[in-house]
Order: C-alpha cells, then structure tokens, then sequence
C-alpha cells in the first residue's frame, strides 16, 4: 500500500475541518479604507489564500504517517504530498477561487511546510540568495550580490513563524522559549542561525540565517571576484605554511569566515587540527581535523560549554593547528597562550573595522578572563602571539575585498608597531553605485620573508614594489 491509499485511509476516518475565524491581530490591518481600495482586496485576497492553506495543511498533517514520510527520499515525499494534497483542495474546498497558478503556488507552500522550512524554503535552495533575514511574519528579505532586497513572501502570523523557528532549533538540540528568547543554532547542512523572540524582539520573532555554501568559495575565487590579487593570494600561502599565527579581522559579512576557509586550504594534509566554533560552519578539506562546537546552558541553567573551555580541552588533544572560529570574549587569551606556547600556525577571526582596532579589541578580550596583568605586558603579549592581520570589508556596492594585509612588528615604547604590505585604495564611486580603486604593495618587505626563505618558499622581491594604479576602476 502507497502512501496516497495510507493516506485516503485516514481522510475517510478524519473528521472534517473547522473554518478558521478570520485573524484579527492588530498586525493584519489593511491598507486603505475596508471594502475599497486596490490595496484591501489585495490584502483580503492574500489572508484568504492563507487560510486554505492553514486548513488543507492541518488536515494533511491530521492524516500524515510521518514515520512512513521518513522512510521516502525526499522527491517521493513532495509527489505523494503533492498528491494527497491536491485531492483535498479539489474535495474539501471546491468553492476556493483559485486559479491554476496559485494552486500550484499553495501545493508548492505545503510540500515546503511539511518538509522543509515554509516560506523561506525557496531560498535555502536558491544559490544566489546569501543571507535570508526575517522581520516578522511578513517582512522576508535575501541579499543577493551584497544588497539585500524585499521578497513577496511572507508568513501567516507570528505562530507560524515561531513553528519553523523551533523547527530548525529543535533539529541540532536546542531550545528556544520565553526564559531563553534567542538562540544560535544552525541548519543541517550548517548554514547558520540565529533566532530572537518576544520579548527581547519587540515586533515579533526575528530570524537570520547565513547561507552554508555547498560549494565553497577557493583562493582563485576569490582571485577571479577581484577581492584579492595572485601576489597577495602567494603571500597568504606562504603565510599560513610558515605557520605564522594569524588574526582575520572585518565587521559583519564582510567574509572572514570565507577568507579562514580559503587560508585551511593552505595547511598541509599531515597536521592535525582542532576547529572550535560557536556554531559549525568552517568547510575544512583536510582529514585529519576535530571540530569541537560550544554548547548553550540547558533548561535549568546549567551545562553550559564555552569558547573558552574547549581552547582549554583542544590543548590536551596533540593539535598542529588551532582555528577558532571567532574570538570574542575571555578565550582570546587562551588563544593568545596557545600562539605563544608552540601552537604555532593558529588562525582566527575577531570583530572590528581596522587591524588597530583588532588589537585594540584583543586588549579588551584578555582584560575580561581576570588577569592582573599591565597594559604593557598584555600589549607585548599580543605582539608576540600575533604574527599577521588581515583587514577584510564589505564595501559600499556590496563587493568584499582585502583591504590590508599588515604584519606585527613589535613594541615601541606602549605602542604595538604593525607594517602593512598590501592595500586596497579606494578611487571613487561610479555613478551606477560601483566602487573603483585598485591593489597595491606598500613597498615594504615583510620581515617573515625571511623565515619563508629558510623554508624553501622565497618571494620575489619585486612583488612588494609599490604598484601605480594601472588596476583602477575595478
């Protein structure tokens, strides 16, 4: 027996379905005058095309055998819901005017609602969008190619928007609810999530999710986007071979977690590593890698795993390599001792716009673990954990680029010296809103140049010359 003859089988013995009242929530309010206006019957038309959706999807869910929807792969789930479900639109809601595109629309919506997350299904599958950002039920924007715009989407209230909420959240163990209203969470093929609701989120629920790409973004890439040159990308290689400790710093989506992907290319397959994240996102190629995730506090308010305790616990598990998705708190110590403590090679990524203000932040990080340590000594402390800074940003066109790769230097009196080697200057703006400028060495030899050479990895010495502008416009 099929699961469409499961199915009618419990149609048959299913009680009919109550009509839904019509909402009344102060956020369904029409535009215009009521009963007038283009707008209400717009308005009308799209909360009755959400009722027969609650009601067709409450029957078939009433009906569903879900331990039998599991055991289907997921193209025969969506035909035999498809089915089903077209049966009782035409059955139980023959009055229903809708034409053939919205019924295909409505069959589209419940497959999705069924098995997957709603409104903003289409998306997760859509390898253009980047980011998918929720204000409420009824506002659902994406970015596509850095800008973010309006999709017609949208949810029934804010119900069924906290359903899929706990939906995604419940899936990798985590809970969301009035004495825990946020959450960070991820999908099952790791794209991140974070979840905020009442009454932290004043307007109802909010939900942000950056996608996890199935293919992810290479150095040549990056190359061919024009976010980097094939001189710095040779650099970075060098960089990271040399196991120098290094600190990618840029604000939010500007892609550091890209560029710290890109970078783990360059690690050589026989090192081990530890990867330590908030959330799982890192796509690491090597083999020999253990990712280690944080854990949030349960429902009584205990067992909570933080950053800072498995920076502690991978030091005990024989790492060559250190990766620590973000540094945020009090582990950016831990960091910082493990750089200094043979650990060398380690990569991470901090929050902030300039590679001074990264260490202005590291400062502020290590002065919260409790230490009474002196400026002066937690400054030379990060001067010599640190090795190089990479500036990553997200400029005004949508476009992310390398702006600054800057090399720590040391101490000169209080003041931790850095020498930048590459740069992005910025030329102007067209009038279409595409930002110009071009690459550029500093004309500065780094001194790990030297340690590259001992290693057999020399560069040449003309790539630091200080380039005219001949690349800008792009």
């Amino acid at each position: 027996m099929n699961l469409a003859e499961r199915l009618n089988r419990g149609r048959q013995a299913s009680r009919p379905a109550k009509p839904e009242k019509a909402s009344t929530r102060p956020g369904n309010r029409p535009s215009g005058r009521q009963g007038t206006g283009q707008g209400s019957a717009k308005a009308d038309q799209s909360e009755h095309f959400f009722e027969i959706k609650t009601r067709v999807h409450d029957r078939l869910i009433d009906m569903l055998d879900l331990a039998l929807l599991d055991s289907l792969a997921e193209t025969e789930m969506r035909a035999e819901i498809a089915k089903v479900a077209e049966g009782l639109l035409w059955e139980e809601f023959q009055n229903a005017p809708l034409n053939l595109a919205e019924r295909k629309r409505m069959l589209s919506e419940i497959q999705d609602e069924v098995i997957g997350l709603g409104p903003i299904e289409p998306y997760i599958k859509d390898p253009t969008v980047n980011d998918i950002l929720v204000n409420g039920y009824s506002r659902i924007y994406v970015e596509r190619s850095g800008k973010l715009v309006l999709t017609p989407s949208r949810f029934k209230d804010d119900d069924h928007l906290r359903k899929i909420i706990d939906r995604i959240v419940s899936r990798v163990g985590r809970r969301i609810d009035e004495s825990q209203p946020l959450v960070d969470a991820r999908l099952l093929d790791g794209s991140r999530v974070n979840a905020v609701i009442p009454p932290l989120a004043i307007d109802g629920p909010s939900l942000s999710i950056r996608k996890f790409s199935k293919d992810p973004l290479e150095v040549a890439d990056l190359i061919g986007f024009n976010s980097l040159t094939e001189d710095m990308a040779l650099v970075l290689d060098g960089i990271v071979k040399a196991r120098l400790n290094v600190l990618i710093s840029g604000g939010t989506g500007s892609g550091k977690t890209t560029l710290l992907n890109c970078l783990s290319r360059f690690i050589p397959e026989d090192e081990r590593i530890v990867t330590i994240e908030d959330a799982a996102e890192l796509q690491l190629k090597q083999d020999h890698v253990v990712r280690l995730e944080t854990r949030p506090a349960n429902i009584e308010g205990e067992g909570e795993i933080t950053q800072r305790e498995l920076v502690k616990n991978c030091l005990r598990m024989r790492p060559d390599r250190i990766i620590v998705g973000e540094v945020r708190s009090s582990e950016a110590l831990d960091m910082l001792q493990a750089m200094n403590t043979g650990h060398d090679g380690s990569l991470t990524t901090v929050h902030a716009n300039t590679p001074r203000d990264a260490l202005m932040r590291l400062e502020t990080m290590v002065s919260m673990a409790g230490l009474n340590l002196g400026n002066q000594s937690m400054k030379r402390y990060i001067a010599s954990a640190v090795d190089v800074i990479i500036q990553a940003t997200r400029l005004v066109d949508g476009t992310r680029k390398v702006i600054s790769i800057q090399e720590v230097a040391g101490m000169e009196g209080d003041v931790i010296t850095m020498q930048e080697i590459f740069a992005y200057e910025q030329t102007g703006v067209t009038p279409d809103g595409k930002v110009q400028g071009f690459f550029t060495a500093r004309g500065v030899r780094p001194r790990f140049a030297q340690k590259l050479e001992r290693m057999g990895r020399s560069l040449p010495a003309d790539m630091f010359h200080t380039q005219p502008p001949a690349g800008a416009g792009r």
